[in-house]
C-alpha cells in the first residue's frame, strides 16, 4: 500500500475578503553576485517571495513592492532606499488527484510571486537588514490576541557583514517550496521545513518571533520602517517557540516541524529561522513568515518515521505518528527476518530485540480495509549511547577547556555542536570534539553538547558551570596566635597551584599545608594560581613568647545558682580540674554550680607553653523563712500570722490588711482572700532573699433571711422560711415545732398580740448571721382590712389602697371601680395596691368602690367590699 498522508501540513490561510488580506506568508532571502564596479563593494540579488490563498477574493499580488535596506550598525537607510521590486513572475502551486479515505478534506491551491532586484552595496562589519512590510494578516488567527487587521505583517531579510564572515562572502539559505499537504485538527503531523545553501554552510532551525507590519487601512508601504519590530501578540498557550502550543516542535537539524496539531481547526501564525554556521559560528540568521492552516478533517494514516535511530535499549516502543478515529486495527512487522513472531496486533506495542542492528519495522492500519494505509521505517538499534563532558577553568576572561566524555559501544562518535551558554553572545558555540572557551561575564553558565555517532545516535547534555572573576581560596583560619617554641600547619583549599611568601621559617610553601615556625608575629601570603587566572589572600601569625592568664577572684553564691569563670588570657586550650559542676572544662569561660565550696583550678595553653591558676567558688544556704499555716476565716474576723526565720531582716506585703507589717506574728484582716508574702535577707551568708507565702482564705459574706413580716389569726399555722445558710437556730422557741430547721412551722394562741423571731444561720465552717421577723397575732376569724381613705402625696403615709389579710391562704382577687363602674385597679397579691393614678393620670378626690375575694387558712372562701376615699 502507499502512505496516503506522510506528510500533513498546508501553508495557507482562510481566504480574504479584502485589501492585502490574502497574503499568507513569505521570505526575503538573497545571492551574493559578486563584486561590485565601486572597490570594497559587493553585488546582490535579493528575492521577496509571497504566498497568495488561490481562492482568495482579495487583491491580486502587487505589481511592485518597496523594500528598506537598513546598516545593522546604526539601522540607517542605505542610499536609494526603499527600493521598487517589480513582480517577475507568478507560479502556481496545488495538491493534484483526488484524495481517497479522507473525511472533510479542503480545497489547497495558492499562488507564489516572486520580487527580484539586483542592489550594490558597500562591504561593512556589522552587515544590512532587508525589510518589506504590508497590511494586514489573515482576519481571526486562532494563536493571536488581536485581530489581524490591527497587526499586519513585516517579512525580514539579513545579509551579514565581515565581522561573521570575514573577508569571505554569503548568500543566504533558501526554503524548499514542498508540495501542498494537509494538517487535521488533533492529529499528528509533520513539515518539512528544510532550505538549501549555495554555500554549503551548515543549518539549523528553530521557531522564532513573526513580526507586526503596517496598521489597516494603510495597505501599501511605500517606505518600510528600520528594526526594532514587535512581535505579534500570542494568545494564552502560544508562542514564538510554542505557535502551535507546547505539543509541535521543530528539529534543530532537520527542520521538520512534527507534533500533534491543535486541537482547535484555524490559522496559525508560524515563523521559522534557519541558522548559518561557518567555522563553529553562526553567521546569519535567515526567516520565513507562513500562515498554517488547521483543517476540520479526519483519515486513516499509517505514519512512521522514515527512519530512526534508537540508542537508549534493546527495547523500543512503537506508535502510529497520525492516530485517527477511523482506524479500527493495527498489524505491527519489526523486522527480525529469521523468526516469524516478531509481530503484534496492539495499538501501541514494545518489543525487545535480541541484538543490535538495522530492522525493517512496518505498520498496517485497518489491514484489508479499502482505505486501509501502510508505513516502513529503518530502524537502527544501537543502545548505550551517551554524551558527556567534563571542564577545567572557571576565571572570566581565561581559557575554559572542555573535554568530551561521551561513550558509544557501537559506531564511533563523528560530531559534537556545544553552546557555551553565553548568553549575550551568539557566537558561544563549537564543532570542535574538545573547544577551548573564554566566557566575558561571570555568572551561572549552562552548557549544552549534542553528540552524534556514526550508526545515527544522538544525545544532549546539559550542565551548570560558574564562572568567576578569580579563583576561591579557602583558608581554615586568617588570624592565630601561637608560642615561640611551636610550629604551626596553615592549611587551604583551592584549584590551582598555590605559592606562600615570605620565605620566613616556612617549610612546603608551595602547598597547600605549609608548615610555619616564626619567632615574631609574621604576615603570611597566599597565591593561587588556575592557569593564569590568580587570587592571593592572608593569614597573620601572632607569636607570644609565654602564657599569661588572670581570673576572675574567688566568689561566694547561693545554694543551687551558678557563677561564670571569667578569665583574661592569651591561652588557646583550656583544662579546669575538677570537671564536676562545670558546663565545660575545656573553655576558657565554663559556667560553674557546685553543690559545695570548691576550688576550681585551670591551665590554659599555646601550644607547648602553658599556665596555671585557680579560684574558690563558696557555695552558701539561702537564709531561712517560714510565713506559717495557710489559715481560713469568716468575714470581717481576724487571724493572727505564726512566721518563723533564719535571718537578719524580713518584709511583709501586702501590709495594709496587717495590724503590724514590723512583726512576725500580726494580726490578718483581709477582706477577701489574701496571699501574705514574707521576704527575708541575710546579711551573714547568701545575699539574695529568701520567700514563702501564707494564704489566708476569707469565706464569703453570709447574707441569711428569716422572711418578711407577716399576720396570722389565731392559731393559723404558719410555715417560716429562711435563707442564706447552712444550719439554723430559731427563737424563741414559742410557738415553733423545730427551731433547728430553717423551715420550722409556727402555730400561736390568743396569749400574743406579736412574736418577733430571730434566726442565726452558719455555713459550713461555722461563720454566722441572723436575721429577724415580726408576726401580729389577731384574735378574730380570718378577714381582711381594707382602709377607708387614703392620701396618695407622696408622702410615704397611706400613699397605697390595699388589703391586709389576716388568716388567708390566698387573695383570688382585689378589685377596685370608679363611680361609673369602670375598673382602675386589680390584683392577686396580699399588699399590693392602688397609687391613685389611672394610666398614669393622678386622680382628683373621690369615693371608689373595692371588692376582695379569698380563701381563708381553712380553705373556706372569703367575700368582702366597702368604699374608700380618696384624699387630696
Amino acid at each position: 500500500m502507499k502512505n496516503i498522508f506522510f506528510t500533513l501540513l498546508i501553508l495557507l490561510g482562510f481566504s480574504y475578503v479584502a485589501n492585502a488580506r490574502h497574503i499568507t506568508g513569505g521570505e526575503i532571502y538573497h545571492e551574493y553576485l559578486g563584486p561590485g564596479s565601486i572597490p570594497n563593494t559587493s553585488q546582490y540579488r535579493i528575492t521577496l517571495r509571497l504566498f497568495r490563498d488561490f481562492f482568495s477574493a482579495g487583491a491580486a499580488l502587487d505589481a511592485t513592492a518597496n523594500i528598506g535596506i537598513f546598516d545593522k550598525s546604526n539601522n540607517s537607510s542605505v542610499t536609494g532606499s526603499p527600493f521598487t521590486f517589480p513582480l517577475d513572475h507568478i507560479d502556481i502551486l496545488e495538491r493534484s488527484g483526488t484524495i481517497p479515505c479522507i473525511v472533510n478534506a479542503p480545497d489547497v491551491k495558492y499562488q507564489v510571486g516572486y520580487y527580484f532586484y539586483v542592489v550594490t552595496l558597500p562591504n561593512n562589519q556589522a552587515g544590512y537588514w532587508i525589510s518589506y512590510q504590508r497590511c494586514c494578516r489573515v482576519d481571526g488567527i486562532t494563536n493571536l490576541t488581536a485581530p489581524a487587521l490591527n497587526i499586519g505583517a513585516t517579512y525580514l531579510g539579513s545579509i551579514a557583514g565581515t565581522t561573521t564572515i570575514g573577508t569571505g562572502h554569503n548568500s543566504s539559505p533558501k526554503f524548499y517550496l514542498r508540495d501542498t499537504a494537509l494538517v487535521c485538527h488533533n492529529r499528528n503531523f509533520t513539515l518539512d521545513f528544510s532550505a538549501s545553501d549555495a554555500d554549503g554552510d551548515s543549518l539549523t532551525y528553530e521557531l522564532c518571533e513573526a513580526f507586526e507590519g503596517n496598521l489597516y487601512p494603510q495597505t501599501v508601504i511605500t517606505s518600510p520602517l528600520p528594526p526594532p519590530y514587535s512581535w505579534v501578540p500570542y494568545g494564552t498557550g502560544f508562542s514564538m517557540i510554542a505557535p502551535l502550543g507546547p505539543g509541535v516542535t521543530i528539529n534543530q537539524n532537520t527542520g521538520i516541524i512534527s507534533g500533534i496539531a491543535p486541537s482547535a481547526a484555524g490559522s496559525y501564525v508560524i515563523a521559522v529561522c534557519v541558522n548559518e554556521w561557518r567555522n563553529g559560528q553562526i553567521i546569519n540568521t535567515h526567516r520565513k513568515d507562513f500562515i498554517l492552516k488547521v483543517a476540520d478533517c479526519d483519515f486513516v494514516s499509517a505514519q512512521l518515521p522514515i527512519a530512526a535511530t534508537f540508542c537508549e535499549s534493546l527495547s523500543v516502543s512503537f506508535e502510529n505518528l497520525s492516530p485517527s478515529t477511523l482506524i479500527y486495527s493495527w498489524f505491527w512487522d519489526f523486522g527480525v527476518t529469521t523468526i516469524l513472531s516478531d509481530t503484534s496486533n496492539v495499538q501501541s506495542p514494545t518489543y525487545t530485540y535480541a541484538d543490535t542492528g538495522t530492522y525493517t519495522v512496518s505498520l498496517v492500519v485497518n489491514r484489508g480495509d479499502p482505505c486501509s494505509d501502510s508505513a516502513t521505517m529503518q530502524l537502527g538499534l544501537y543502545p548505550n549511547f551517551i554524551s558527556n563532558f567534563s571542564s577545567v577553568g572557571i576565571c572570566v576572561n581565561r581559557p575554559v577547556l572542555f573535554t568530551d566524555l561521551s561513550t558509544a559501544n557501537y559506531g564511533t562518535i563523528n560530531s559534537w555542536r556545544w553552546n557555551f551558554g553565553e548568553p549575550i553572545i551568539i557566537s558561544d558555540t563549537s564543532i570542535l570534539q574538545n573547544p577551548i572557551y573564554t566566557y566575558p561575564t561571570i555568572g551561572v553558565k549552562n552548557v549544552q553538547l549534542i553528540a552524534t555517532s556514526s550508526k545515527g545516535c544522538i544525545d544532549t547534555i546539559q550542565k551548570d558551570i560558574t564562572i568567576i572573576d578569580k579563583p576561591p581560596i579557602n583558608l581554615a583560619f586568617r588570624d592565630t596566635l601561637i608560642c615561640n617554641v611551636d610550629s604551626l600547619r596553615i592549611p587551604v583549599s583551592g584549584n590551582g597551584v598555590f605559592s606562600w611568601t615570605p620565605n620566613y621559617n616556612i617549610l612546603f610553601a608551595n602547598t597547600n599545608n605549609p608548615l610555619v615556625f616564626p619567632q615574631v608575629t609574621t604576615w603570611y601570603y597566599v597565591e593561587l594560581d588556575l592557569n593564569g587566572c590568580k587570587n592571593t589572600d592572608s593569614v597573620r601569625v601572632r607569636v607570644a613568647a609565654a602564657v599569661n592568664l588572670t581570673i576572675r577572684p574567688d566568689t561566694t553564691i547561693c545554694r543551687g545558682d551558678s557563677v561564670q569563670l571569667n578569665i583574661q588570657t592569651n591561652g588557646l586550650q583550656f583544662l579546669w580540674t575538677p570537671a564536676l559542676g562545670l558546663s565545660n572544662p575545656n573553655i576558657g569561660t565554663p559556667i560553674a554550680y557546685p553543690t559545695t565550696t570548691t576550688l576550681y583550678q585551670l591551665t590554659s595553653s599555646l601550644g607547648m607553653c602553658n599556665v596555671k591558676d585557680s579560684i574558690i567558688v563558696r557555695v552558701v544556704p539561702y537564709p531561712s523563712v517560714n510565713a506559717g499555716p495557710d489559715a481560713t476565716i469568716c468575714f470581717g474576723t481576724s487571724t493572727t500570722l505564726n512566721a518563723s526565720m533564719v535571718a537578719s531582716s524580713f518584709l511583709w506585703r501586702p501590709q495594709g490588711s496587717l495590724s503590724n507589717p514590723t512583726i512576725l506574728n500580726p494580726i490578718a484582716s483581709p477582706k477577701q482572700t489574701t496571699s501574705y508574702i514574707l521576704q527575708v535577707n541575710d546579711t551573714l551568708g547568701c545575699p539574695k532573699p529568701s520567700f514563702d507565702t501564707v494564704i489566708v482564705n476569707v469565706r464569703p459574706k453570709l447574707n441569711v433571711f428569716a422572711g418578711r413580716d407577716t399576720s396570722i389569726v389565731v392559731n393559723q399555722p404558719l410555715q417560716l422560711n429562711a435563707t442564706g445558710a447552712f444550719t439554723y437556730l430559731w427563737s424563741p422557741s414559742a410557738g415553733l415545732n423545730n427551731i433547728s430547721i430553717g423551715n420550722p412551722i409556727a402555730i400561736l394562741s390568743g396569749n400574743f398580740d406579736s412574736i418577733r423571731y430571730k434566726v442565726v444561720g452558719r455555713d459550713i465552717v461555722g461563720c454566722s448571721d441572723s436575721s429577724n421577723l415580726l408576726v401580729r397575732v389577731f384574735r378574730t376569724g380570718p378577714q381582711i382590712f381594707v382602709p377607708s381613705g387614703f392620701t396618695p402625696n407622696g408622702d410615704a403615709l397611706n400613699d397605697i389602697l390595699k388589703p391586709i389579710a389576716v388568716g388567708m391562704e390566698r387573695i383570688e382577687y382585689f378589685k377596685i371601680y370608679n363611680r361609673w363602674g369602670q375598673l382602675v385597679f386589680s390584683t392577686t397579691i396580699n399588699g399590693q395596691g392602688w397609687d391613685g393614678k389611672i394610666e398614669g393620670v393622678a386622680q382628683t378626690s373621690n369615693t371608689f368602690v373595692w371588692m376582695v375575694k379569698a380563701i381563708d387558712y381553712t380553705g373556706k372562701p372569703y367575700f368582702q367590699k366597702g368604699t374608700a376615699t380618696l384624699i387630696r
